[in-house]
């Protein structure tokens, strides 16, 4: 390759119809999501610093690229850049509060008549830059602290290797702790000093039981090992396809016991997708049928 650079202007190419359409198929068969034609100039954005560098002038020779053999890779590399990482800590705060108020309480009446081992298995899948699988283990800490005899585990996955590495770090912006409880903050958060001021990083009691991998909804094969007493895929399954979606939520079901709970996003639902679990409570759902849990309104 020449020094020369190979785009003269400082815009990215443009990315035609045809070439949206390559990146489409790709995506949906890889990951299960499905990018609408109104995304084109997202993917033009996301993908052109990738192909300024590898010196391509079309998104035509960044899709040969991608999918060249042994260029597996480069492939992750392209689903990371499309992945949308939008997140905070205690996001839709009603589903912690209904893991505070009700289900935790309810674990421990169970373990305490011998109903239930004291164990709990917490899966955030598409937990983005660790804000959520975080929440949660904050939540669980106060239920059942440690030397309570509970065994803890949180395991936290992502389409995107950036945004896995990021979570596992455990560091961010103290603008980002405005969504943490004051007293939570300050029994599970540390402020950063010197080189690190301006940051927070969680504290070594959260990160004792979590455990971080990346997973692809998409393919089951890379999915955790079940079962799991509480799974929340929020805001995830909106960016599928309608049979990816529904098949992904059937695997996640498969994941769960009858005394499980599946926490979907403020805009997702289970209805019309499948019969398999029964509402209890606003885009929470359980395997067991039952009623639902009390309303807090």
């Amino acid at each position: 390759m020449s020094g020369q650079d190979p785009w003269p202007s400082a815009l990215p190419p443009a990315l035609s119809r045809s070439e949206l359409a390559l990146f489409q198929h790709l995506v949906e068969a890889e990951a299960g999501i499905h990018l609408s034609s109104a995304k084109s100039a997202l993917v033009a954005n996301r993908l052109s610093r990738r192909m300024r560098e590898l010196g391509l002038t079309s998104f035509a020779a960044y899709h040969a690229f991608v999918t060249a053999r042994g260029n597996e890779a480069e492939k992750v590399r392209m689903l990371d850049s499309l992945c949308t990482h939008e997140t905070s800590f205690f996001r839709e705060p009603r589903h912690f509060e209904l893991l505070r108020d009700h289900i935790f309480p309810e674990w421990s009446a169970q373990a305490a008549q011998g109903r239930r081992p004291r164990s709990i298995r917490v899966w955030s899948a598409g937990c983005s830059t660790g804000e959520e699988p975080y929440s949660l283990a904050m939540e669980l800490l106060e239920a059942f602290p440690k030397g309570s005899g509970w065994n803890l585990e949180v395991v936290a996955t992502d389409l995107s290797t950036w945004a896995v590495k990021r979570a596992e770090e455990g560091l961010w912006s103290l603008e980002r702790a405005r969504t943490i409880p004051p007293v939570l903050l300050r029994k599970y958060m540390l402020k950063g000093v010197r080189t690190q001021e301006g940051l927070m990083t969680a504290g070594p009691e959260l990160r004792q039981f979590m455990r971080f991998a990346r997973a692809n909804l998409h393919a089951p094969a890379t999915w955790p090992m079940g079962p799991f007493d509480v799974i929340f895929c929020r805001n995830v399954l909106i960016y599928f396809g309608a049979e990816a979606r529904a098949r992904v939520i059937q695997g996640l079901l498969s994941r769960l016991p009858e005394t499980g709970y599946f926490f979907l996003g403020h805009a997702e639902s289970l209805i019309g997708i499948t019969a398999a679990a029964r509402s209890v409570s606003a885009n929470v759902y359980t395997p067991r049928p039952g009623p639902p849990l009390p309303s807090r309104e």
